[in-house]
């Protein structure tokens, strides 16, 4: 295919992208019409004062939020398929969200356990995201850890997944002895949500993100060469240890601060880096990956426009919808049994 074509594709997906945004800040309990969130975003005053404080102060900062985890986990998925050379692999094969999943659950469930150590009455809004980064930092370490001492990049998938394991298993103990009070707590937070955060935590979100953007655009040579296999990327001069612990570092940095900010979100991280390549129908991780940030942004801001409800003041878990839509996808995926780039 031609670049020009690319090019088209990615205007294409750039308008659409530009319309979902502004149709995800319009809908919901209370309809806003175009006209008045254009006027209040280039610094105008809308027809209603109340209009101005639900754009501002909920639905603006709850689209970029879900521009950022939907992007976000479209790449960690795509340079994890491209790590393991395995078109099933997602975001959270290293562990780093069951990490993340069990400093949540000791900061919640430890309390029934431990006693007020680990919950006090007062939970600031930075609580349970400090809780979630120092649990995915732990199994980072452990990650990279393994990395080093293992030559094989399949058995470092196997260690993740091992990890995975034994977070569950704490968590499902802590869970035994909590509260019920405490597991509805937890479970909620499973559910995930792209409404709860506050414009610094958005800004702490929104740096973090972005080191880890820039740090997949400056290794588009070492992904396109690990296509191939560890070997041929040796023989291009590729420092393969290298590279992939840089590749381990920014799936972990950027699947731990979306796990942290918004809850662990399922599937957009392995379904969309497939629908990115079928789109496209190149593996060239140049085109690749602001392919998966445009769609994974397109996608995640459909599902949270379908989890709203429009006109209903019920919010559905938006881990729900975009298990709905993934699922789907993966299973085609599986019964087409068409050849997919990795």
């Amino acid at each position: 295919m031609e670049q020009k074509s690319f090019k088209k594709h990615f205007i294409l997906l750039s308008i659409l992208l530009v319309v979902l945004f502004f149709m995800n800040i319009s809908l919901g309990s209370v309809s806003i019409p175009f006209k008045d969130i254009f006027n209040t975003l280039s610094g105008g005053i809308a027809s209603k004062e109340s209009w101005q404080t639900i754009i501002l102060q909920f639905r603006l900062p709850k689209a970029i939020t879900a521009i950022l985890v939907g992007s976000g986990l479209s790449v960690c998925g795509l340079l994890m398929q491209t790590l393991f050379r395995n078109p099933l692999a997602g975001p959270f094969v290293l562990g780093i969200s069951s990490g993340a999943s069990l400093g949540v659950a000791l900061f919640i469930l430890g309390s029934s356990l431990f006693g007020g150590f680990f919950l006090t009455n007062s939970v600031s809004n930075w609580s349970l995201p400090i809780a979630a980064s120092l649990g995915s930092f732990l199994v980072l370490s452990a990650v990279i850890i393994a990395a080093n001492k293992v030559r094989n990049t399949m058995s470092i998938l196997i260690i993740g997944l091992m990890f995975g394991s034994l977070t569950a298993a704490i968590i499902s103990v802590l869970a035994y002895f909590s509260e019920a009070s405490k597991i509805q707590q937890y479970l909620f937070w499973s559910f995930g949500s792209l409404g709860n955060l506050s414009w610094n935590e958005l800004l702490v979100f929104s740096g973090i993100y972005l080191i880890g953007i820039l740090g997949t655009t400056l290794i588009i040579k070492p992904l396109n060469s690990f296509l191939l296999g560890e070997n041929y990327a040796k023989s291009l001069g590729i420092n393969v240890k290298k590279n992939r612990n840089i590749i381990l570092l920014i799936t972990s940095i950027l699947t731990g601060v979306i796990t942290a900010f918004a809850g662990p979100i399922a599937f957009i991280g392995l379904a969309v880096p497939h629908i990115a390549k079928m789109l496209f129908f190149t593996s060239n991780h140049k085109i690749l990956i602001p392919a998966v940030i445009l769609l994974g942004s397109i996608i995640m801001l459909i599902c949270d426009s379908i989890a709203q409800l429009p006109t209903s003041e019920f919010t559905l878990p938006i881990n729900a919808i975009t298990s709905l839509f993934g699922a789907p996808i993966v299973i085609w995926l599986l019964i087409r049994k068409k050849k997919i780039f990795v």
